[in-house]
């Protein structure tokens, strides 16, 4: 890096906002020059743990952006305000990242794309499942063509619940859990809530990452319906492509979060091949792979991520110094295909069928 790069960090709904902030924190050439949010008191933790100081503390996300003048700002609204956010801040000119999902709906996600190409600035989408080593091998060894054409997605994935841990995973208490149910915007509808809304999008994108960008042809999907709740806690989405059926399921509620220790059924992506297979779970040390003259299976070990290339900080800071084109799952084009199977299948639960592919453009 030959500068060092201004970053700000405005709305703190998700509390993923704390990862990314450490993130851009350890960056060798980057400064986190703002935060803002309008509950100055729920952001105090974050900006107390990464000692920023109080000029640099905003309620005002105008007052951020015109004092601070940053080059890159880190979004984290709830799901169905994606949106509205990228609307408020690319205006500024500047870069922005946002944490997933995409969006709350397809036609957001189009605002959002719109909005940052009349800006003429970067839009990336982070999937922090992009940064696990070992799907980061799968998707070399599938480029390689070890297993041939991939031609099924099997996606099982989710944790105890979004309320049961906090920024870097720190444990929060059954009794807080429960405290907290009733006013988070995880469990409210309107703002984008619900297992299905947080965690297909992880499945649908990486997945369209491993097919090469390819689209399903429909989509059916089942959500359950939890009594006292108005969002779902577990989805199961099949998805028709011309070449064969693929499977993505979330999970609210798993037995254990899968950064502890691997639930039943594991966390992570099973792919099929036509010449092969691999599974690939969520933060293991090797991948198991099966090909044609190995049917037995063997171990590969997962790769070691190597800067810029280890977080999405990293990466998109290096996409702006180099001016090469975001790719994989956190450019737009493949989160937008992936964004379209979430509607679908959202639409698919609602009617209770099989579903076309919408806009199919």
């Amino acid at each position: 890096m030959t500068r060092t790069w201004r970053i700000a960090g405005i709305n703190f709904d998700h509390f993923h906002m704390g990862d990314l902030l450490r993130m851009a924190a350890e960056h060798p050439s980057a400064e986190i020059v703002g935060v803002a949010d309008d509950d100055l008191a729920r952001i105090a933790p974050i900006v107390a743990r990464r000692g920023i100081p109080a000029e640099r503390v905003f309620a005002d996300y105008r007052q951020c952006l015109e004092q601070t003048k940053p080059d890159l700002v880190i979004l984290c609204p709830a799901a169905a305000r994606h949106g509205d956010w990228v609307e408020k801040v690319a205006p500024y000119g500047v870069h922005i990242v946002v944490e997933k999902p995409f969006a709350g709906s397809l036609a957001e996600a189009d605002r959002m794309i719109a909005a940052q190409n009349a800006a003429g600035k970067l839009l990336a989408i982070n999937w922090p499942l992009r940064w696990v080593p070992a799907h980061v091998t799968a998707k070399r060894l599938v480029d390689e063509g070890i297993i041939g054409d991939v031609i099924e997605v099997h996606f099982y994935d989710g944790n105890r619940g979004p309320l049961y841990h906090s920024a870097d995973k720190v444990k929060i208490a059954e009794a807080e859990v429960t405290a907290q149910k009733a006013s988070s915007w995880f469990y409210k509808a309107s703002a984008g809530g619900g297992s299905l809304q947080d965690y297909l999008g992880y499945g649908t994108t990486l997945g369209t990452w491993y097919l090469n960008g390819r689209k399903p042809i429909e989509v059916t999907c089942v959500v359950d319906e939890p009594r006292g709740l108005e969002v779902d806690e577990h989805s199961i989405t099949i998805a028709r492509y011309e070449f064969g059926l693929s499977k993505f399921e979330t999970r609210w509620g798993t037995f254990t979060d899968p950064w502890t220790h691997q639930p039943q059924p594991r966390c992570g992506f099973v792919l099929v091949g036509r010449a092969g297979t691999i599974a690939s779970y969520d933060y293991g040390q090797t991948i198991r792979v099966q090909t044609r003259s190995r049917p037995e299976g063997f171990e590969v070990a997962s790769d070691t991520l190597a800067f810029p290339l280890r977080n999405p900080i990293e990466y998109v800071l290096n996409c702006i110094e180099t001016g090469k084109p975001l790719e994989g799952p956190l450019s737009t084009e493949i989160s937008r295909i992936g964004q379209q199977i979430v509607d679908t299948a959202v639409l698919s639960s609602q009617q209770k069928r099989a579903v076309p592919l919408v806009n199919q453009g």
